[in-house]
């Protein structure tokens, strides 16, 4: 619900389980027994079927978790147990840009807890709440996965590396004016919350290829070991094999090694 604080998510609206119109019920049918067909056993499709539901919804309202049930064969209690374990799946309205701020430990040494009070601060916001205009849910995160650029902001799930507090407001800023927004890495621009949650359903939106996927400092290792000569073994030696790091360079043999 947006404007509201997480406290308030706790109430279910009456609206949240008000059945889907002829149109769009048929329409989610359609597309979930296509991600159904994906898998061996129907249960397994319940992720995929939860991002649907949201970006349909904008996240998984009462109907959503019904039509899951209906669709697999499950309870529920079943669906509602999967969709509040998974912090992807938003058990209340939830804006049209998700922005995470990871505030784990090297992040938040190089800034990341900076970028949260500032940003928070700016948008009058705390974790998992929403703007009042409906376009930003603010999130901290734990590990964004792209600690060779930290501190690191996502914009739904996309990144936006090496920030800084005045980087970001400037981010949250552009994406509430609906100016087009490129990531540092990865597609061209990012996409609204429901979108997202349509490629990530099963459903390609033909962007997988677009801009960089890994940058320099992610590919700083590799170039080092090309330059190096240095090689992974071409597989693990045999219990009570003798070591052969020596033969690696830099390895030690006899005395050498034992001193």
């Amino acid at each position: 619900m947006a404007g509201t604080n997480a406290s308030g998510h706790l109430h279910v609206d009456p609206e949240s389980k008000a059945p889907y119109d002829a149109e769009t019920l048929a329409t989610l049918r359609a597309d979930a027994e296509i991600v159904i067909a994906r898998y061996p056993q129907s249960r397994s499709a319940l992720l995929p079927l939860l991002h649907l539901v949201q970006s349909v919804d904008g996240y998984v309202s009462g109907r959503g978790i019904k039509f899951c049930a209906e669709m697999l064969g499950l309870t529920t209690a079943d669906v509602s147990g999967v969709a509040t374990f998974y912090t992807q799946f938003k058990r209340h309205e939830n804006g049209r840009y998700t922005v995470g701020v990871c505030t784990n430990t090297l992040c938040a040494v190089m800034g990341g807890d900076a970028i949260w009070d500032a940003v928070s601060a700016h948008l009058g916001i705390g974790h998992d709440e929403t703007t009042a205009d409906g376009m930003i849910t603010l999130e901290r995160v734990e590990c964004n996965a792209a600690c060779d650029y930290a501190p690191v902001v996502m914009a739904n799930w996309e990144f936006m590396d090496n920030q800084t507090p005045a980087s970001t407001i400037q981010l949250v800023e552009d994406l509430r004016a609906g100016k087009d927004v490129a990531p540092t890495r990865g597609a061209a621009k990012v996409c609204s919350f429901t979108e997202v949650s349509r490629v990530l359903a099963g459903f390609h939106d033909g962007r997988a290829d677009e801009g960089v996927g890994a940058g320099p400092a992610t590919l700083l290792g590799l170039k080092i070991a090309k330059e190096r000569g240095w090689a992974a073994p071409s597989s693990a030696p045999a219990p009570g094999a003798e070591d052969s790091s020596a033969d690696r360079p830099g390895g030690l043999k006899g005395k050498e090694a034992a001193q």
